[in-house]
């Protein structure tokens, strides 16, 4: 697995680079994570590290989520060991609130592992992922930025409309993929290549340049990019 973590979007800044330029940079609050499972190809058919990004309290924790970091005393986990079955290891820690697989190999990686920002110290580029801001059901001009029409000649309380989008008689259809109104925002959105200016192992704190997707607080995952160039 390339270098990756999970963290909060804290909002955007600007500081200056070495010959005196304002850098426009976004801060991220990263990690600590727990190594959570470990997913191999002999049992789950694929390579991956799963962790977990923030403590959450065991009294708002389904029992699901609190076996997932865990054992639990139940008939089942009783039933198994008195078998001689193999309970799968535990992080031991608290329920996570945000859970996510990082694809890739498992070397290197054990359950229970603190995932620190320090770990993408030598990175120069990441990938970040998030989830935009949700903007609801927008119309063309918020959405694809159309230019709408003309305020005078004849069109009537049209203006922000679409126009035409059909065919002729033939194909006497719309084609797939035509741009329209429709929900705007809230989709799953990486940002690719961001060059990494800076680390703050101490508080946590991983500095990128450029903006990242979704509003300040939104949970983010952070990747080394695979990108060349």
């Amino acid at each position: 697995m390339g270098k990756g973590i999970l963290g909060r979007k804290v909002g955007m800044t600007q500081i200056y680079d070495e010959k005196g330029n304002i850098v426009p940079v976004t801060v991220i609050q990263a990690g600590p994570c727990h190594v959570l499972q470990l997913r191999t190809v002999e049992k789950d058919g694929y390579d991956a590290v799963q962790i977990g990004y923030e403590d959450k309290p065991r009294r708002l924790a389904s029992r699901s989520e609190r076996g997932q970091v865990g054992s639990l005393s139940s008939k089942r986990s009783k039933k198994l060991a008195t078998a001689g079955v193999d309970v799968a290891s535990r992080a031991d820690c608290e329920p996570k609130r945000f859970v996510r697989e990082l694809r890739g190999s498992t070397d290197g990686y054990e359950i229970g592992q603190e995932l620190n920002v320090d770990a993408l110290a030598e990175v120069k580029s990441v990938d970040i992922t998030g989830t935009s801001k949700g903007r609801g059901y927008a119309g063309v001009m918020k959405r694809h930025n159309f230019a709408g029409q003309r305020a005078t000649h004849g069109v009537k309380k049209v203006h922000r409309h679409a126009g035409g989008t059909g065919c002729s008689a033939a194909p006497s259809r719309v084609f797939k993929g035509r741009r329209m109104s429709g929900q705007y925002g809230n989709a799953r959105v990486t940002t690719r290549n961001l060059k990494v200016v800076n680390v703050d192992a101490e508080n946590h704190l991983l500095i990128v340049r450029g903006a990242i997707p979704g509003p300040n607080g939104g949970l983010v995952v952070v990747e080394e990019t695979n990108k060349l160039g």
